[in-house]
């Protein structure tokens, strides 16, 4: 981003991904909207997804303008958004845990970089990243001031803030095992969900 005092969230997302084992980071406000975005990204259409996952998981691809599939499957620290190459990772952090696509973290306190509150796609592609910067910051390019920027997408306004990225910078540092447990949690069965029971956009099977 243009302004030195973010700088410090490019620094985190340099670390994150090397970290992570890609090449790119790109911090946001939550993993909720990290998968929104990753989801707008790909133009998704029909997502499958575990009925037992975190409610906003399905809001943000309905969001994005898709269709869920809830399907009775166990995961652990992270699952794929079939048949998209988008990873919810928000319950997994280690080393080396990147392994292709649109991959996405989260920092909430409860987690095990818990910042408080933060998200990331990690990705190798470099459209992607390009994309990613812009929709996260209202569609500006970071790079440029916003009264000389030419805004030529809409987006939101999605972005990491800088204490937040210092705290995350910190807390990685401290963050020794190569190999930390995933996290877990019952989560209940979200077809069950009178916001899902008769959604239009969740298909039943």
């Amino acid at each position: 981003m243009s302004s030195p005092a973010f700088a410090v969230v490019d620094e985190f997302e340099r670390q994150m991904a090397a970290f992570s084992g890609a090449k790119h980071g790109i911090a946001v406000a939550s993993c909720t909207d990290a998968l929104f975005l990753s989801c707008k990204y790909l133009k998704v259409e029909e997502v499958m997804l575990p009925a037992r996952t975190y409610i906003s998981v399905p809001m943000a691809v309905i969001h994005a303008g898709g269709k869920v599939i809830f399907e009775d499957f166990e995961w652990s620290g992270a699952y794929r958004l079939e048949p998209e190459l988008i990873w919810d990772s928000a319950k997994r952090m280690r080393r080396g845990m990147y392994h292709g696509g649109l991959y996405c973290l989260s920092f909430h306190l409860k987690k095990l970089l818990g910042i408080g509150r933060g998200g990331m796609v990690l990705t190798d592609d470099g459209d992607a990243v390009r994309w990613l910067r812009k929709a996260r910051l209202d569609g500006r390019n970071g790079d440029i001031p916003f009264m000389q920027d030419k805004v030529d997408m809409m987006g939101w306004n999605c972005y990491m803030t800088p204490d937040q990225a210092a705290r995350g910078l910190q807390l990685l540092e401290a963050l020794r095992s190569d190999d930390l447990p995933d996290l877990y949690d019952p989560y209940p069965d979200l077809r069950k969900m009178p916001v899902f029971k008769n959604h239009p956009q969740v298909i039943r099977i």
